[in-house]
């Protein structure tokens, strides 16, 4: 099979925010994503919710995610889970490599608080779209 080229594809740095903040998301025993400065709360700049991008000296993509986990679970399994789901879901979805994935645990939750809405992560308005 031949690929033809017909043009360059870019996706954006916030696109592989999302998917990494989602697939981070979903991991059982993650309860939440948290930013890892009270600053980023309030910037504009920084919407990525706990998941922190950038790239290396040599263009590999690094990705620092910070995370509240619910209580009672093994935190070394749930973190290394997070690690895979995250550069699975990347890959998959933009094929880009993520060379590495530093999860940093924040805090644990006790058991009866809620875990919140995975739509409450990303408030993009393209998640609300309808046809």
């Amino acid at each position: 099979m031949i690929a033809e080229t017909i043009g360059d594809i870019v996706i954006s740095p916030r696109v592989l925010e999302v998917i990494t903040g989602i697939a981070a998301a979903k991991v059982d025993g993650v309860h939440s994503l948290h930013n890892k400065k009270a600053a980023d709360t309030l910037s504009k700049a920084s919407l990525g919710r706990g998941v922190y991008l950038k790239r290396d000296d040599n263009g590999d993509v690094i990705a620092d995610i910070y995370v509240y986990l619910q209580y009672g679970v093994n935190v070394p399994a749930v973190s290394i889970t997070i690690q895979k789901a995250v550069k699975t879901a990347v890959y998959d979805m933009a094929e880009v490599t993520v060379s590495q994935v530093n999860v940093h645990v924040v805090g644990i939750v006790p058991e009866k608080t809620p875990k919140p809405d995975l739509s409450t992560l990303f408030s993009e308005d393209f998640l609300n779209e309808q046809d």
